[in-house]
């Protein structure tokens, strides 16, 4: 009842008599009330209803308003950390310098206002979400903290009053436990329901929780009451279950309890009657299977409970008693919930983390005790969480929910630790990392398909595929980073046990067998799935794990890891089969185990000075570990020979992986490192033999020319050779973890990544392996990356390439670094792609011819190594065992008899082998100076194991197996048919039979066979009953090979010694190369670059310099060199052996020869093709006076390749590219460009560029004048005109007509659309649209057009009149033909019109009608001559504003003004004047006055001095018949030079002040009797000011701001100055137009002598006065008398009575002068720009854009690709490039730093003006590091704006189709 009578009541008065209630200390009435209150209004039945949240607002509030009361909660606020917390695609940043944890981030607000000068940090875009952990000195060092967190806030924050919280401390468990009723109520599991049910459920409570968040946001206080209600257990038990008879509480709570039920990691059902043991069945979700039987066991020994009656399962696999395995149970129980957190929490991940409950969650974890409470809950839930995730169908967000939570828990040490002691997070993450994995478990097939026990993860599974795995495995490496978290993992040896399990699941994954047939069908692509989880699940963890070994104490951890590898490892071998012999064809990159024994390996030895032996098994386990990874070595090879071709792509895909940047540290170094160490342990004759035994090449190393292999086709022997050859040389040269020091590791890393490239900064970063681990920082050691850089390499700053291609700025390689660093043997280690081999070896090349070291074709060159740590001392025993010496031997001798497949890199390798064993001598051995005697050596080839010694001894003979038809068989029988007497013995038999006794006999795998069972035997004796009988060499055959092999004997008489001098005479291609003198004096040192023969050279120089006895044989070697067999002549067998290599040899040759002959004639052809651009011609078909006077101008036609002239049948024409440009418009006053504005105040204000006010001005005029009149006295085209531009290359009309037609019907994706007329010029290749004919020029008249004329002015004046009149006679269409026959149709004509056609299209609409009546023809006439004046104009900017620079420009080449003007004059003959209106009249004669003309209610004329004059010099011109004569061209300039003075004198009068006018008014009137005063700007300028000063109105409309233009006093200097700078812009047009008209040369001159120069040209005045004087009066010539003429000018000024003063002025006050077109200034720092403009909302939608754009021509901030801005289905960046560039756009992407260009129809990326500290740009701003402006690319950019070179420079555009 209460309740009711209280709902009633306002909301305010009803909450302040509550809270007033309340506040007593007898409270019980009013919480009676407010009890009854909220069950009406909370009811959950009602389901989520707004007017409860009205309520709730109210009550908290206790009678204030909601926000007041806020306000008042957050003056309370005493929180000192930021904790913002973001989702997705927020900006953040993350400084390095300031963090602890490596996932430490900071919002934008902290970052700038905290101090990071010089810090390392980063923007980026969070992918996961997160929050600002600004304030928490756990994750971030304390100077790093902003400002307002800096201070300990809390402390002087007053105690909240205990009062003002007192509502929400009661109402508040009551809105809570409604939203938890209503997700209980909602929740539906999966299964039956559809995901969209859960999603509603959300919306409805989208509210609530949003006013929750709200709540948080309210500061400390109002968190604190959260946390407390929270994490009430009281509260939650009084609430939860529903109170009294709620049916519908109840019902809820049921729900609760059976979704409860599923919580567990394993259920109640599969736990069956197992009780606290859970014996888990094999259901498929089964618990953990462990490795077999001696798992289980050694796992029950662990944990002392006998229980080993598991039934035997799938693959035999044993199962486990998770009892056994974890320590505490309750991990695989069902939750149980104490508080509201908990629940809370529960039904988020039922939900699967909808976004609003995760921001609610965390927006409270600035409170600490809700932080450590929510990080104990969250871990008790960890096992659910994961266990939602597996079933999640949304994978991907909800791993991201999940990180995003867990690495603001997990990041803080002093949390984990606490969770980790008192929750078990450890056991719980690899229980569950285990039970995640189970899942997708398969028996592994690796070695014993049958009977292997192992099983592996499939990784074709969605778990492993989408990689499900990462949010549990990021989290567990977070956890192990923290020091003390890793120490408690590493000291629990259940857990690690557990851990190597879970690690084998990975061993041996993903295995490939190779195809031997059929190509395989479907090629996997699970090989990716396969190293992400090696990477992410085992090698991270790893690392991680490596930090914390890094210190002597730690030497147990370290031994406890490498027991446990072992056994495993062990436990693998069995599982798996093995004996001792890997099975053919199968391959797996993946072997985990192998490789974390090997890096704890390493780094014991290395970092904890434990001793080898200690660490290692015993020497069978050796062998055992040794065979895979040498497996994967072998196979690697294979593929690169294309042996594993029928895999398909992927094979490879996957050999690159894992020799790749981000694994080879995981990988490839681990598996050499392992092999190195048993390499250093094993036997090295056994190791060497199974070397070549994998590599498949033991049947090649034979003495005989020819040899059967069974394995290998004949083609992949000699990669096969070279790939065991290189990895022997890496095996013994590589020190990476066997003595080089971290920063040692660094530096060659560095170099042979630069030696392959040159490289950006950032992939160099990328590209040296760092050690994954977060926390160890990018490179370990002492010397930073950057310092290490700069050691090793210089810097080249970004340039520009001519093509337009920008470079970033590279690091390359320093000249002592390829001196004495370059290493050849790393490269080929870290190579992906071979060609990075052949690039570092061509660099090399490069180098040493630039340095002059050697100019041939060099040979890798020899690397001394850094000395090995003690405990490896024994790989140095490979190099000096006879095996070894034996192959290199017998390659020796192979590759001096020209035997099949060896090639210069076996030869090489050969030789580095050998040197490497010269400079490493086994220590213990003395080796013996005397020299042993040979005859007692028969049973083996060398007498010891030394290097040194064996180089010299001499082998006489060998016995080999070869074929029947066999070269030396053939020898043989020819030496038995040519024997008549036996030379030396009595019978044949007998010297066959000494010979047999002395004939060495070798078999690697007998020799591996026989090693192996020796160390078989020694370990244990009951083995030897099943020893293998051994295999003689002549019995052991390679089954099913074919029977005709015989035995014969080779006689040899060699040694290493002698063979190496014979090769080094085959090498130099000449007899006795070598004098022992000359070897005397070779230097090692000196001797390191070069070919071959310095290699040999080399070895020999160290041979004899380090053996007395070698030295000996060496002289002797020399002194009695014989000339070796010629082995080309053995038989035809062996013409094959010229084999390959010099057939390649010489094809290259060839083929550089073609090349040459190939490039003089392209250069030949490009002379005479592009003699156009030199720069005396400016374009081919000007006249100039070098053309022979009779000729005509001859075309080349570049399709057809004829040349002739231009006739009006077949007309040619010049390749032009029409584009509409506003370019001119852009222009401002101010030499200083725009400022971008990236702060509100600022703004660009776009009146008062040229084209708005040439608008503006022709739309006064045409308010008062008569529009016709109106349309000739202005030019248009300043925005939207439309240019020209050639590449000064021409064809025929016809031939390029059916060129169009053959481009239609190419189906190649051009860049350019055919249809619209466009094409690329078919020599050069550049962009064009249309083709300009040329007139046929009829060179004769050149002459006469060019003599000077002695003509009186007059009689000129009269001339050129009467050829107006001409022109005037007819009106203005009248019948073509009758009146002038050369426009009768011709096709000439007819293409003329075709491209005026072309040049209306260029441009939009808009930008041609400007007149009252649209498409008469004086508008077309208006358009037609603005044409040539935009053309003209934009020609002079290009040539930089004036004229000085002379005739040479880039702009000229580019000019086809004469041929433009010839089109344009022949369609304006359509036209005439009216003569009655002819302005030449008003020029040159003084009329009566015209008064009657006036009476006509039509606008007046528009007068003289309001015309622009420029523009009547181009009518003018272009409606006389041409050609015209240079004298008429001059009288025209001249007359309109009068105009242009006069209008130039009236400008500056009314600038001046009125006192000043007065002044200057007396002093002209007094100098206007003299002589000459026509000539004398004063006179004439007294002369405009009394005669303006009669219009009243003129002067004193702006005689009120007169003082503020006359700052300045105006001297007679300044006057003249300024007349001449007023009179330049025309005197420019019309010098340049003369230039194109009559070929005239454009001499230079300094800037302050162009008005004396250009005057000179123009012939205004005629001897060339000395600069100083030049007065620019005294170039006027007038016809009549200049007083008259300017006072009837003056006076059509104020005969117009109807124009205001204030319009007037406006008019008769212009200033033809601009600046240069210039793009906006840019600010120096590109986060400038980002910060204000990547929040910014869009002016026309009013939210923030996806994808923000800047235009930098103007300024607009548009939206890219942006639907809401579109208008009719075209976006906003190309509507706004229509607008602002007439369809030229460029366009700063602000996301991306990035500019793009809109050219019409197409755009391209352009690249970007922002660049990093190290000159790289970063698009998408990925990297995020800060980045600063380019002057000179952005200066690229705006010279191609201006010279609109868009399309020829940039070459990859594409299409837009409107959608930008």
């Amino acid at each position: 009842m209460m309740a009711a009578s209280l709902l009633r009541r306002d909301k305010k008065t009803t909450a302040a008599h509550l809270k007033a209630d309340l506040r007593r200390t007898d409270n019980s009435s009013g919480q009676r009330q407010l009890q009854e209150l909220l069950d009406s209004v909370l009811n959950p039945e009602r389901g989520s209803d707004p007017e409860a949240l009205e309520w709730c607002k109210w009550l908290l509030a206790g009678g204030e308003g909601f926000d007041e009361f806020c306000r008042t909660v957050r003056s309370y606020d005493n929180a000192t950390l930021c904790g913002l917390v973001w989702t997705a695609n927020f900006v953040a940043y993350r400084c390095r310098t300031c963090g602890i944890s490596p996932c430490m981030s900071l919002c934008a607000e902290c970052f700038n206002n905290g101090d990071h000068t010089g810090h390392d940090f980063n923007m980026f875009r969070s992918q996961a979400g997160g929050a600002c952990d600004c304030g928490d000195g756990n994750v971030m060092r304390e100077s790093g903290f902003c400002s307002r967190h800096r201070l300990k806030t809390g402390e002087n924050v007053p105690l909240v009053p205990r009062d003002l919280l007192l509502m929400s401390e009661m109402v508040l468990p009551r809105f809570i436990i409604t939203i938890i009723q209503y997700l209980r109520d909602g929740y539906v599991e999966p299964e039956s329901a559809a995901d969209r049910d859960l999603q509603k459920v959300l919306q409805q409570l989208e509210p609530q929780i949003s006013f929750l968040e709200e709540l948080t946001k309210m500061g400390g206080a109002m968190r604190t009451v959260l946390t407390k209600i929270l994490t009430n257990q009281q509260t939650f038990k009084e609430l939860s279950m529903g109170q009294g008879e709620n049916v519908y509480a109840k019902k809820n709570y049921e729900k609760y309890l059976s979704a409860l039920k599923t919580s567990g990691l394993v259920s109640a059902e599969e736990r069956g009657s197992g009780g606290a043991a859970a014996g888990a069945t094999e259901s498929p979700g089964g618990a953990l299977c462990l490795l077999g039987a001696t798992a289980a066991a050694s796992l029950e020994d662990s944990s002392k409970e006998e229980d080993q009656d598991g039934l035997q399962g799938v693959g035999q696999r044993k199962r486990v008693k998770l009892s056994s395995s974890t320590k505490d149970p309750s991990i695989m129980d069902t939750l149980k919930h104490k508080c509201f957190l908990e629940e809370l929490l529960f039904w988020t991940i039922k939900y699967e983390f909808p976004q609003k409950m995760v921001t609610f969650l965390l927006n409270m974890l600035p409170d600490q005790d809700y932080k450590i409470t929510f990080t104990k809950t969250f871990v008790q839930h960890y096992a659910f969480i994961m266990k939602t995730l597996m079933k999640s169908h949304e994978s991907d967000t909800m791993s991201n929910r999940i990180v995003h939570i867990s690495v603001q828990l997990f990041s803080n040490e002093e949390l984990a630790r606490h969770v980790t002691e008192e929750c078990q997070l450890l056991d719980i993450m690899v229980t569950v990392l285990l039970y995640m994995m189970e899942s997708c478990l398969i028996k592994s097939e690796l070695q014993d398909e049958d009977n292997n026990r192992h099983v592996v993860v499939n990784c074709g599974e969605a778990l492993l595929k989408n990689n499900t795995y990462w949010p549990l495995v990021s989290d567990f490496i977070n956890i192990l980073s923290h020091q003390s978290v890793a120490k408690r993992f590493l000291e629990d040896h259940s857990l690690l046990l557990l851990w190597m399990s879970f690690v084998s699941f990975f061993q041996g994954m993903n295995l490939n067998k190779r195809e031997l047939n059929e190509h395989v069908e479907f090629e996997s692509q699970t090989y990716y799935a396969a190293f992400a989880a090696e990477l992410e699940a085992c090698a991270q963890p790893m690392w991680g794990l490596l930090t914390h070994c890094r210190v002597k104490e730690t030497h147990e951890y370290t031994k406890t890891v490498v027991r446990y590898c072992l056994e495993t490892l062990q436990m693998w071998f069995d599982a798996i089969g093995f004996v001792d012999e890997p099975s053919l064809n199968q391959l797996t990159f993946h072997l985990p185990l192998h490789r974390y024994y090997a890096m704890f390996l390493s780094k014991g030895v290395k970092c904890q000075g434990l001793d080898l032996d200690s660490l290692l098994p015993d020497q069978e386990m050796l062998m055992k570990i040794m065979v895979h990874p040498l497996q994967i070595q072998a196979s690697l090879s294979e593929i690169h020979s294309n042996m594993w071709v029928r895999n398909g792509l992927q094979i490879k895909g996957q050999a690159m992986t894992y020799v790749q940047s981000h694994f080879c540290n995981s990988m490839i170094d681990p598996d050499i490192y392992l092999l190195q160490v048993c390499a250093s342990r094993l036997d090295p004759d056994y190791f060497i033999s199974s070397v070549f035994e994998r590599f498949k090449v033991v049947d090649l190393l034979t003495m005989a020319s020819q040899h059967q292999n069974t394995v290998l086709d004949s083609e992949q022997e000699r990669p096969m050779l070279e790939g065991a050859l290189t990895f022997l040389v890496i095996l013994t040269s590589l020190r990476i973890h066997l003595g080089m020091s971290d920063d040692e590791i660094l530096r060659a890393e560095m170099v042979s990544q630069l030696c392959m490239n040159d490289r950006t900064h950032s992939s160099l970063l990328d590209l040296i392996p760092e050690n994954p681990n977060p926390k160890s920082g990018v490179v370990p050691g002492s010397c930073s990356f950057e310092e290490m850089l700069s050691a090793v390499a210089d810097f080249k700053a970004p340039v520009f390439e001519p093509g337009g291609s920008m470079q970033q700025g590279m690091y390359t390689p320093k000249a002592e670094v390829w001196e004495k660093e370059f290493d050849p043997i790393m490269v080929i280690l870290r190579t992906v792609y071979r060609r990075d081999v052949q690039s570092a070896m061509d660099r090399y090349a490069a180098f040493l011819k630039q340095s002059g070291v050697h100019t041939g074709n060099p040979w890798p060159p020899y690397k001394e190594r850094t000395p090995l740590h003690p405990c490896y001392r024994g790989l140095v025993r490979l190099l000096h065992c006879k095996t070894l010496h034996i192959v290199i031997f017998t390659l020796l001798y192979k590759i001096w008899m020209d035997h099949q497949n060896m090639s210069e890199h076996v030869l090489c390798m050969v030789l580095y082998l050998i040197e490497l064993g010269l400079d490493n001598q086994v220590q213990e051995d003395k080796v013996e100076e005397e020299p042993c005697i040979e005859e007692h050596c028969h049973d083996s080839w060398f007498p010891g194991t030394s290097l040194l010694s064996n180089l010299h001894h001499v082998i006489n003979y060998v016995r080999v197996r070869v074929p029947e038809t066999a070269p030396e068989v053939e020898r043989k029988r020819e030496r038995e048919r040519e024997r008549e007497t036996p030379a030396s013995t009595s019978t044949e038999s007998s010297t066959f039979g000494q010979n047999l006794r002395e004939a060495q006999v070798f078999s690697l795998v007998a020799e591996r066979r026989r090693k192996f069972q020796e160390i078989i035997n020694r370990s244990n004796h009951e083995a030897s009953q099943a020893v293998r009988p051994k295999s003689s060499s002549s019995r052991w055959l390679p089954p099913g090979s074919p029977p005709q092999l015989v035995t014969e004997i080779l006689e040899i008489r060699e040694s290493m010694l002698s063979l190496l001098v014979k090769v080094h005479q085959k090498l130099s291609a000449k007899q006795n190369s070598l004098s022992f003198s000359r070897l005397s004096e070779v230097d090692p040192a000196q001797h390191s670059h070069g070919d071959g023969i310095t290699a040999i050279e080399r070895i020999l120089a160290k041979a004899s310099a380090r053996s007395r006895h070698s030295k000996r044989c060496l002289q002797d070697i020399c002194g009695k060199v014989s000339p070796p067999i010629p082995p080309k002549k053995n038989s035809p067998g062996d013409k094959k052996s010229m084999d390959k290599e010099e057939r390649r040899q010489r094809a290259r040759e060839r083929q550089q020869k073609l090349l040459a002959e190939f490039a003089s004639r392209q250069k030949s052809f490009m002379e005479t093709a592009m003699d156009v651009e030199s720069p005396e011609g400016d374009a081919v078909m000007d006249m100039s006076t070098s053309e022979p006077l009779d000729s005509e101008v001859l075309y080349d036609c570049v399709i057809c390749g004829q040349s002739g002239p231009s006739t009006e049948d077949r007309p040619t024409g010049l390749v032009v590219l029409l584009q509409a440009s506003s370019v001119l418009g852009h222009r401002c006053r101010s030499e200083t460009p725009k400022r971008l504005p990236t702060t509100d105040e600022e703004h660009i204000y776009p009146e008062d560029t040229c084209g708005a006010a040439h608008d503006v001005r022709l739309s006064v005029m045409q308010s008062y004048f008569k529009d016709s009149s109106c349309l000739q006295s202005v030019s248009i085209g300043w925005d939207g005109g439309v240019y020209v531009q050639t590449c000064g290359h021409t064809l025929h009309i016809d031939c390029h007509k059916s060129y169009m037609e053959s481009l239609r019907n190419d189906q190649v994706l051009q860049g350019f659309s055919v249809d619209k007329g466009e094409f690329t010029c078919p020599l050069c290749r550049q962009f064009a649209n249309s083709v300009l004919p040329c007139r046929p020029g009829r060179g004769t008249e050149t002459g006469i057009w060019h003599a000077p004329s002695n003509k009186s002015m007059a009689t000129l004046v009269k001339e050129v009149e009467d050829l107006q009149e001409q022109l005037g006679i007819f009106p203005v269409r009248a019948s073509v033909k009758q009146r002038d026959p050369i426009l009768a149709e011709s096709n000439l004509s007819k293409e003329m019109e075709s491209v005026i056609k072309d040049i209306k299209n260029t441009t939009q609409k808009k930008y041609m009608d400007y007149g009252r009546n649209p498409g008469s023809p004086d508008n077309d006439f208006l358009f037609m001559y603005s044409v040539a004046r935009t053309n003209l104009e934009l020609e002079l900017v290009h040539r930089g504003g004036n004229l000085c620079s002379g005739g040479a420009s880039a702009a000229a080449k580019r000019s086809c003004l004469n041929q433009l003007f010839h089109v344009l004059a022949m369609h304006m003959r359509l036209y005439s004047i009216d003569s009655a209106y002819n302005p030449w009249t008003r020029l040159t004669q003084t009329t009566q006055s015209r008064e009657p003309e006036f009476c006509d209610d039509e606008r007046p004329e528009v007068p003289m001095l309001f015309r622009d004059v420029p523009s009547l010099l181009i009518i003018f011109i272009l409606t006389m018949p041409q050609p015209l004569r240079r004298e008429h061209f001059t009288c025209v300039v001249k007359v309109l030079y009068s105009l242009q003075y006069t209008q130039a004198l009236v400008a500056l009068s009314i600038r001046f002040s009125r006192e000043e006018r007065r002044a200057w008014s007396h002093t002209g009137a007094a100098k206007k009797n003299m002589p000459n005063s026509n000539k004398s700007w004063e006179s004439l300028l007294g002369h405009v000011i009394s005669e303006l000063t009669k219009a009243k109105d003129v002067y004193d409309s702006n005689s009120e701001d007169s003082s503020v233009l006359s700052s300045s006093v105006w001297s007679p200097q300044s006057i003249e100055f300024s007349l001449q700078q007023i009179c330049l812009p025309f005197l420019r047009l019309s010098c340049l137009l003369q230039h194109h008209l009559y070929g005239d040369g454009l001499p230079g001159c300094p800037v302050d002598e162009e008005f004396s120069l250009l005057t000179g040209c123009l012939g205004l005045h005629a001897s060339v006065q000395s600069t100083g004087s030049m007065s620019s009066a005294s170039c006027l010539e007038w016809n009549v008398n200049a007083f008259d003429l300017i006072s009837q000018w003056c006076s059509e000024v104020f005969s117009l009575a109807d124009t205001p003063a204030q319009q007037s002025v406006s008019l008769l006050a212009q200033d033809p002068q601009w600046a240069a077109p210039r793009l906006l200034q840019l600010p120096d720092n590109y986060n400038t720009i980002f910060q204000y403009y990547h929040r910014k909302f869009c002016t026309s939608c009013n939210k923030t854009p996806k994808d923000p754009a800047l235009c930098l021509v103007c300024g607009a901030f548009v939206c890219l690709k942006g639907h809401c801005c579109k208008q009719q289905g075209i976006c906003e960046c190309v509507l706004h490039s229509q607008h602002c560039g007439a369809a030229t756009g460029i366009f700063l992407l602000i996301n991306a730093s990035v500019i793009i260009i809109i050219r019409g129809h197409r755009f391209c990326l352009w690249g970007s003006v922002y660049l990093d500290a190290h000159g790289e740009e970063d698009r998408d701003l990925r990297r995020g590091k800060p980045l600063y402006l380019c002057e000179e690319r952005y200066r690229v950019l705006e010279q191609q704006w201006v010279s609109h070179t868009f399309d020829h420079i940039n070459k990859r555009w594409g299409p837009h189709y409107n959608g930008l």
